[in-house]
């Protein structure tokens, strides 16, 4: 019992020690601002690949290199600078969709920053629709628009 308790009392020393060591990272909002997180695509045909840019701006004193830009789900591609991005530069994440199946979908994009406390996440979201469900909605806003 007396191993039980030492083993479980060094594991929490351990990996308190290293919970200190990520507070030297830099605050993501030091770093990088992009102009928006959350992009609303509407309503969407289906299997027809959708896209959209994340633009941001390096708002630190040192270029910044995007590690990694990983996405929720295989249906989004998201791509990135793979080269640093200068300070007071802009650049941009694309987030590319391409849905299979019909209904409303919110997907995520987690953006390592090199440096960086935390990833930030990029979000985009809509509804899929089938193509007479798509056909009949563009006919519907046609209509409205006096089209």
């Amino acid at each position: 019992m007396k191993k039980l308790i030492l083993g479980l009392a060094a594991a929490l020393f351990v990996s308190a020690g290293f919970a200190q060591a990520t507070g030297t990272a830099t605050p993501v909002a030091e770093i990088v601002k992009f102009k928006e997180t959350v992009h609303d695509f509407g309503k969407i045909k289906q299997s027809v690949p959708v896209n959209f840019d994340f633009a941001f701006k390096n708002i630190s004193n040192k270029p910044l290199v995007i590690e990694t830009a990983m996405a929720s789900c295989g249906c989004t591609t998201p791509k990135w600078p793979q080269q640093p991005v200068g300070k007071n530069k802009n650049d941009k994440i694309n987030a590319g969709f391409n849905a299979a199946a019909p209904g409303p979908f919110e997907k995520t994009i987690t953006v390592k920053i090199s440096g960086a406390a935390q990833p930030i996440e990029l979000k985009i979201k809509g509804e899929v629709l089938t193509a007479d469900a798509f056909a009949k909605y563009e006919a519907e806003k046609g209509k409205k628009s006096g089209k």
